[in-house]
Order: C-alpha cells, then sequence, then structure tokens
C-alpha cells in the first residue's frame, strides 16, 4: 500500500532550500497551510520565490515569510491587506510581479497538468504583455503564458487518507487544488489525516498522485478578514 504520511512540519519540508520557488495554496484567510509557512518562518532558509494568489496579512499566513523577509520575489493577484508587503514593495526590496488571477491560476493548472504554456487575451495591452509573445487567433489577440517552475507546493485542506487523497471544505478548495503536483515536491497539511478506505471516493477533489508528502497539522486559527457589524 501506498503511504505518504510523515511525521511532522519538519519532515514534510525536508529539501527546503534558500533561493527555491514556492507555491502556496489559500486565498484570503481560507485553506492557508498554516502550519507548514510557520515553520518556515522560522527556519533559516530565506531568498524565496513566492507564487500565490493572494500576499496574506500582516500576522498571518504568507505576511509572516514577508514579515521575517523571507521573500526576494512575490508573484500573486491581490496584495491589499498587508502593509508590510507595501512597505518593501515601495521600497524595492522585493520583487513584485503582478498577475491577472485566471492567468495565475492557468498557469498553476498547466504546470499540474504538464502542459507549458498557453495562450490567453488575458493582460493583452498593458504591461502584463511586455517581452511576452502575441499571436491573434479568429481576429483576437493574445499572449504566450508559460506554466510555473516551483520546487515546493504547499497546500491545505480539510481531510485526507494516507496515499494523499485530500477532500477540501467550501472556498477552501480555491488555489489548493490547482497547486497540488504543480511542482516537484507536493506537502499537504491536512486537519484531519485517516487510512486509506475511509473517505468516500465520490468526496475526493484530489487524487494521491499528486501528493508527495502528508501530515496532519497541529493546530489550525479560524480567523475573520472582515468582521461587519449592523444597528439593531
Amino acid at each position: 500500500m501506498i503511504r505518504k504520511t510523515v511525521a511532522d512540519v519538519s519532515v514534510a519540508l525536508e529539501g527546503i532550500q534558500s533561493g527555491m520557488t514556492l507555491m502556496l495554496g489559500g486565498f484570503g484567510l481560507c485553506g492557508i497551510p498554516e502550519n507548514l509557512i510557520k515553520a518556515i518562518a522560522s527556519s533559516p532558509f530565506k531568498d524565496f520565490t513566492c507564487i500565490s494568489a493572494n500576499v496574506g496579512t500582516d500576522d498571518f499566513g504568507l505576511g509572516l515569510l514577508i514579515k521575517e523577509k523571507k521573500v526576494k520575489t512575490m508573484i500573486g493577484s491581490y496584495v491589499g491587506e498587508n502593509s508590510e508587503f507595501e512597505r518593501q514593495m515601495l521600497a524595492n526590496e522585493m520583487e513584485v510581479i503582478l498577475t491577472p488571477m485566471g492567468t495565475l491560476a492557468e498557469k498553476c493548472r498547466a504546470a499540474q497538468m504538464g502542459i507549458p504554456a498557453f495562450y490567453t487575451p488575458a493582460g493583452f495591452g498593458t504591461e502584463v504583455a511586455q517581452n511576452k509573445e502575441v499571436r491573434t487567433f479568429h481576429s483576437k489577440n493574445y499572449i504566450l503564458e508559460e506554466a510555473y517552475q516551483a520546487d515546493f507546493s504547499l497546500i491545505k485542506a480539510w481531510k485526507g487518507d494516507s496515499a494523499g487523497n485530500l477532500i477540501f471544505r467550501g472556498t477552501a478548495k480555491n488555489f489548493n487544488a490547482i497547486m497540488s503536483g504543480a511542482a516537484t515536491i507536493t506537502v499537504a497539511e491536512v486537519e484531519e489525516l485517516v487510512e486509506v478506505g475511509e473517505l468516500d471516493p465520490n468526496q475526493i477533489h484530489t487524487p494521491g498522485i499528486f501528493v508527495d508528502r502528508i501530515f496532519q497539522g497541529a493546530s489550525y486559527e479560524k480567523k475573520i478578514e472582515k468582521l461587519t457589524f449592523s444597528n439593531p
């Protein structure tokens, strides 16, 4: 029987080195690989290129790596909730590559599926298209986007089994699903880890073939990004 479980987060991150390219699942505060990020934040490694839909907040998610100045290049789409990221970007302490969210998602999916590149109309006529090949299909202009090349993909799921099969809860599926298998090594942390056969096959979102290592996270914070009050 194939078993992909590892003892803890330190074993899950074996092989990680400074200067590597990391994909990180999650969006906003949902589906964040919290234990993996915290372990990297407290490690001696740095100068990472990070690929993520957004940059977290100042004290949570990817924001922890930014706070510790471990991110050399940030590739993402939404960057509006992190003041330290803004400071580092404006001070030229970090390279920032803003990418349309749909393009970012497709570049991850292409990497997952072994597709080297694809054409998309998103970004044509803007800075996104600079130095990229442009072709016309059916009277419409498209730019060539290459799939990402990442060393580690760090994702988080609700449940998983020892073979790496994953189930996501609600919108936590977001970028976690398409980043699974999109890097040389995919590490999944889960809230609940079970044995093979305990998950309903019809409920599995990501099959274990896309996962290299899996472990049960120690704890998870249930954060609310925007707390809204109404008058009585």
